[in-house]
């Protein structure tokens, strides 16, 4: 009997848009993480050529620059997917940091090469693998384009408003790392909004 919580049936059917077959077949290949806040799930520069299910909690995603900086990428909420693509890649390892943010996190790691047989063998697989990968660039072009055009007010009201939940559960640090600006430029475009009603 597969071990899978019905969150990482959900995700991965409503990527493929139909129920997949084959759940047995991941079993072996998938393990079940509980994190406590600020445990990691991985560091940059592992090799984790796997999909990570988040089914409680929040995982937040970490670049670390070469001074010691880290830069918030972005966050997974209880219900999403997501995976280090570079670590996909035969030898590759991740490109940043993942870690609990908040409070406890449950996630589910599944073999990366398990799937990709999957999808070899059913075309359901084949469309969840894909349409995961199509919204990953699509995700990713929109945050290249805030970043690139928006303004810092901008793109911190457009992250209130496209996530308050996660808006409500982080810290204010962590939201003005991800806008990248400061914490004080944060609290000054706050106090504007605020003026501004």
């Amino acid at each position: 009997m597969p071990t899978f919580s019905h969150s990482t049936h959900t995700v991965l059917e409503q990527l493929a848009q139909a129920p997949l077959p084959e759940w047995e077949a991941l079993d072996r290949a998938t393990t079940v993480r509980q994190l406590r806040p600020g445990e990691v799930l991985f560091h940059a520069g592992e090799a984790q050529p796997r999909v990570f299910v988040v089914n409680q909690g929040l995982i937040k995603m970490v670049y670390e620059t070469a001074a010691g900086e880290a830069w918030v990428k972005g966050f997974v909420p209880a219900g999403m997917c997501f995976a280090s693509l570079t670590a996909l890649q035969p030898g590759g390892v991740t490109s940043y940091t993942a870690l609990a943010e908040g409070g406890p996190c449950t996630v589910e790691q599944i073999d990366h090469a398990e799937l990709e047989a999957l999808a070899a063998r059913h075309m359901g697989w084949q469309r969840a693998l894909s349409n995961a990968y199509r919204l990953y660039g699509q995700r990713k072009e929109q945050r290249e384009m805030e970043l690139l055009t928006l303004s810092p007010e901008e793109r911190y009201r457009r992250f209130l408003q496209q996530h308050p939940q996660i808006a409500a559960q982080v810290r204010q640090r962590d939201i003005a790392s991800y806008v990248r600006v400061t914490p004080v430029a944060l609290s000054r475009i706050k106090a504007r909004i605020l003026r501004g009603g």
